[in-house]
């Protein structure tokens, strides 16, 4: 890089990115007195995780052990390999154990080095069935964490898409977004202290707490920074990095190696188009998430993979920092409503968990085959949410209105007759309780005009493919070999849990084990260099 500096300032590790996985991988390095760099893109930290509802699935975690709850690493091994896509288990075995086995520590090392508290949450694991399986325990989130812990760095914490004054957990019993205005009027006085007092919970909680720990432990953080070249040795192993720093070309040397957690590529419209054909509503993630680490990673002579995985997430449109933006929201679960193909025939149980999954099913040339996809519902949808409401008000390319059934069809460009027989299928047999064919039950006639549709295709949360890597999160070469000193961690990285989700949270619990695993595989490396070889050296790799 012309211009760039001869000397290099020197660290232990350095991680490209300021999610989830990242801090976490920050955390555990300097927790075992690394000295770390931590150098996000963007101007604010948090990336993702920042806007997320922070649910989280670690199974065999102590929380769950001290509520009395039984769990083991095998037991979720079991199940993990038992859900996985046909043939991941061989591929991604190792993967999968190792998360199983180190998801618990993650958690318990974020209680022991920073203010967070874990509660459980509610929910089972998606395939009750399965050998392994739990009814409860394996899914968490943080609690209320004060903003102020961190001082003048709250400011630079990503903001939240919506206030964040509930926990997830209180989101999941209360539901305050579609309560009444009688139950949100009793909430007030407690949502005015905790605006008050600063605390928040969900994802800026987590990204907070993660923050305040990885300050406490004298971590380097730098924003509005992008890294742009990995520097390599004579046999490839990665030393450091080159980055542009307040438009400042700057080196960093890296002894014990570099992490790439710098998110996904949803935001890349070339690699979008190339892994993802057919129609994309929203990206839901910021707008920096564009591939960065994954080009790096190819130019190390990283081998990539499951490029074609991301998870998918339902969103209402809206604007962050002038860019058009996904707000996730459940609205899909409505009783009075059913998700139609471009032909107006239902595909999919609208409750299931992995309707990201069949929303993006392809057929052997790689098309998708239910898209584009049609949010269906009556004029009581409208009359019960009030959010939908005002954003249709805003947006009104949004929603598309009609007095009968068969002028919404021709206003959407799908068949009339069949989107009526459609709806008559899923009207059948409500009187009398009986599911439907695809086993839904909780539903409601679509019968009250005027009749709306909502565009309901693929809205990106994450992408969830990129450099393909080890049990120790060290990125491979297409021949199997590690690049020693580069790991990847995180929705960068090509993940062993992809589009299918097992449970709820299998985004940030996967990023937290692997932020975890890469920090202590980087502390390894140190502790065979002090024992009197280089980290990079031949000698060091035994």
């Amino acid at each position: 890089m012309p211009g760039l500096p001869a000397t290099a300032e020197e660290f232990d590790l350095v991680v490209m990115g300021s999610g989830s996985a990242g801090l976490m991988c920050a955390l555990t390095a300097a927790s075992e007195g690394l000295s770390v760099l931590v150098v996000e893109k963007a101007e604010k930290l948090g990336g993702t995780t920042a806007w997320s509802a922070a649910a989280i699935y670690a199974p065999a975690n102590h929380v769950a052990a001290q509520a009395g709850l039984s769990d083991s690493p095998a037991e979720a091994e079991a199940y993990l390999l038992a859900t996985a896509p046909p043939g991941w288990a061989e591929s991604d075995g190792r993967r999968l154990a190792a998360f199983a086995r180190t998801a618990g520590a993650a958690l318990r090392l974020i209680e022991e080095e920073t203010p967070l508290r874990f509660q459980l949450l509610p929910d089972a694991d998606l395939f009750p069935d399965a050998p392994g399986a739990k009814p409860l325990g394996r899914m968490l989130t943080p609690g209320l964490v004060r903003r102020s812990v961190v001082g003048g760095w709250a400011r630079r914490i990503r903001r939240p898409k919506l206030p964040m004054l509930f926990t997830f957990a209180e989101v999941v019993e209360r539901d305050p977004l579609t309560a009444g205005p009688l139950a949100l009027l009793g909430q007030l006085p407690v949502l005015a202290k905790r605006l008050l007092a600063g605390q928040r919970g969900m994802g800026t909680a987590l990204v907070t707490g993660l923050l305040k720990g990885c300050l406490d432990h004298g971590c380097t953080i730098l924003t509005g920074a992008r890294i742009t070249g990995l520097d390599q040795g004579p046999d490839g192993d990665i030393r450091g990095v080159t980055a542009m720093v307040a438009g400042t070309p700057r080196r960093f040397r890296a002894r014990c190696g570099v992490v790439i957690a710098s998110g996904g590529f949803e935001w890349n419209d070339a690699l979008i188009a190339e892994h993802f054909p057919g129609p994309v509503d929203y990206r839901a993630s910021p707008p920096t998430n564009e591939g960065d680490g994954l080009a790096l990673a190819l130019a190390a002579g990283a081998e990539v993979d499951r490029m074609d995985q991301a998870n998918f997430n339902s969103a209402i449109p809206g604007r962050i920092d002038g860019k058009r933006q996904g707000l996730g929201w459940f609205y899909h679960v409505a009783p009075n409503a059913v998700i139609v193909n471009g032909q107006g025939e239902r595909f999919v149980n609208e409750h299931d968990h992995n309707l990201g999954l069949l929303l993006d099913k392809r057929n052997q040339a790689g098309q998708p085959v239910n898209l584009p996809a049609w949010f269906i519902a009556d004029a009581r949808f409208l009359a019960r949410n009030r959010i939908a409401r005002l954003v249709a008000g805003r947006e009104s390319e949004w929603i598309t209105h009609a007095p009968t059934l068969g002028g919404l069809a021709r206003k959407i460009a799908v068949d009339p007759e069949t989107l009526g027989r459609t709806v008559d299928a899923f009207n059948a047999g409500i009187d009398e309780g009986l599911a439907d064919r695809f086993g839904r039950t909780r539903r409601e006639k679509i019968v009250k005009p005027p009749f709306v549709a909502l565009t309901f295709n693929r809205t990106f949360i994450s992408t969830k493919g990129g450099p393909r890597t080890d049990e120790r999160a060290r990125v491979l070469r297409a021949d199997g070999s590690a690049i020693l000193g580069l790991y990847c961690v995180g929705v960068a990285m090509a993940c062993p849990i992809g589009t299918k989700a097992v449970s709820t949270g299998t985004t940030l619990g996967p990023n937290l084990a692997w932020g975890y695993i890469a920090g202590r595989d980087a502390a390894a490396r140190k502790r065979i260099g002090q024992d009197g070889a280089d980290p990079a050296t031949p000698q060091a790799r035994a």
